[in-house]
């Protein structure tokens, strides 16, 4: 029989990536499939050394010595509690199971918990990169049990990306503070993208700008404080030829989104627990209305909009979009940064955000220069609360905000959907400590539910006999 050193359990495009990482790093690979042919497949396209095939799950769990650890990367849900309940009749105390997927955190503690009890250990590890990541470097992001973490430290760390030297994977915290980070990661991701496109909006169909002067206005952000994957690859898409007609192909996809539900948790995470994070919700929201395209196109014959105007200075336009996008970037990660604060506390977790922003420094797919500036912030101040009130994205937001007012003013004077960037002048409005209409709001409730209100000018809890005027 082969001798392993940990099982991959699920194949598929990530599963078969981080698998053949790990062989490149000389780990002694064991692989099953529920489905032989992917396995076989596997063996004949890709073969490997230190890759080894097994076709039954016990003989996979016998081919290693104790501790023994193995990586499930299969559809998150019902699946994996599946794969946990086929392998668990065969470990032992001590051995170890990291879900790699892209669970929902509450599953994660729930299967933690639960194996711990059988003296399993049981991680919650997010992985960021997409296919190309996973073979060749992810962002990874491990939660469990602190010191069984040391066991699977030596692999993890090997396979994943390197930023400045140092691996971007490291220990998050215990139960489901991996996956909880991996979904924050996600959201944040979601913002990104539709703020940048917002900006391809704006340049498009209030600047003018063609699809190669696009391509070139993002590959000189891309050398810039704007530097990212990101804003890389959509530099590219800008340039690539279509396969069936004359042009670029991005004016031959359609204006619909998916998406896999990691946005939409982490917005109905930070309703759960008081924390805005209205870009990543508003993100999702523009997913959502793409999706309604027969109603959007009935609704353009049917609403008037308003007449386009062009911009007389493309070059001054496209500097404003660039100063307005990294300001509101500015607001997205605060958001998220946020919630990861408020649920450190809510769930006990101590996390280390310094740490977690140095891990996406490269590798996943917000993998940006910008993530260095949040590093230090964060090393500087640890108890830091709001990423806008450190000194570096204090000057971003005071230096870029006028920017991001003059686009969105230009974005619905034109007609064109700006909500994540709205959202971001919004949270930037609310935060800095100007009236936001609670204190009508507060009168409002004692008015018609006797709800009490809170003074400005003495401590305490107070009602007011509004009369009987009101209904």
């Amino acid at each position: 029989m082969y001798r392993t050193e940990i099982g991959v359990i699920g194949l598929a495009v990530m599963g078969r990536s981080l698998a053949l990482n790990m062989a490149d790093h000389g780990f002694k690979v064991g692989g099953y499939n529920r489905s032989r042919e992917v396995t076989e497949n596997l063996i004949k396209e890709y073969p490997h050394e230190n890759f080894f095939p097994f076709y039954d799950m016990r003989e996979l769990v016998e081919s290693q010595e104790r501790p023994r650890k193995f990586l499930i990367m299969v559809k998150a849900g019902r699946p994996v509690d599946m794969v946990i309940e086929q392998l668990v009749p065969f470990l032992d105390e001590g051995d170890m199971i990291l879900d790699g997927g892209n669970s929902f955190f509450e599953d994660t503690r729930r299967r933690e918990k639960s194996l711990r009890e059988k003296g399993i250990y049981y991680f919650g590890t997010g992985v960021s990169g997409g296919e190309r990541g996973a073979r060749f470097g992810p962002s990874i992001m491990p939660g469990g049990d602190r010191e069984a973490y040391e066991h699977i430290a030596p692999v993890l760390e090997a396979i994943a990306a390197k930023a400045q030297g140092e691996p971007c994977c490291a220990y998050m915290g215990p139960d489901g503070a991996g996956h909880y980070v991996k979904m924050v990661h996600n959201g944040i991701e979601y913002a990104d993208m539709q703020l940048i496109a917002e900006a391809y909006l704006l340049l498009k169909y209030a600047g003018g700008f063609t699809n190669e002067e696009l391509a070139d206005t993002f590959s000189a952000w891309n050398e810039g404080k704007l530097k990212s994957y990101l804003i890389g690859i959509t530099a590219d898409i800008f340039r690539e030829k279509d396969d069936f007609e004359n042009g670029e192909l991005i004016d031959y996809i359609l204006d619909s989104a998916g998406q896999k539900g990691t946005g939409r948790w982490t917005s109905l995470e930070s309703l759960k627990q008081g924390v805005n994070v209205s870009m990543i919700t508003a993100a999702c929201n523009a997913r959502i209305m793409s999706n309604q395209i027969q109603q959007r196109k009935m609704a353009s014959e049917l609403i008037k909009g308003p007449e386009r105007s062009g911009i007389p200075d493309k070059k001054a336009f496209g500097e404003a979009v660039r100063e307005g996008l990294y300001t509101a970037k500015i607001a997205a990660y605060a958001q998220g940064f946020s919630l990861l604060s408020h649920a450190s506390g809510e769930y006990g977790w101590d996390l280390d955000y310094g740490r977690i922003a140095a891990i996406f420094r490269a590798g996943c797919i917000i993998q940006a220069e910008f993530l260095d500036d949040i590093t230090r912030a964060f090393r500087k101040d640890k108890e830091l609360t709001n990423l806008m009130t450190d000194s570096f994205f204090r000057n971003g937001i005071n230096n870029g905000h006028e920017s991001l007012r003059r686009i969105l003013s230009t974005g619905i004077l034109n007609g064109i959907p700006v909500p994540a960037m709205s959202q971001a002048a919004a949270y930037i409005d609310a935060f800095r400590g100007v009236p936001v209409g609670a204190s009508l709001i507060q009168a409002q409730r004692d008015c018609f539910g006797a709800h009490t209100y809170e003074r400005t000018d003495r401590e305490g809890i107070f009602h007011h006999d509004w009369g009987q005027g009101h209904v």
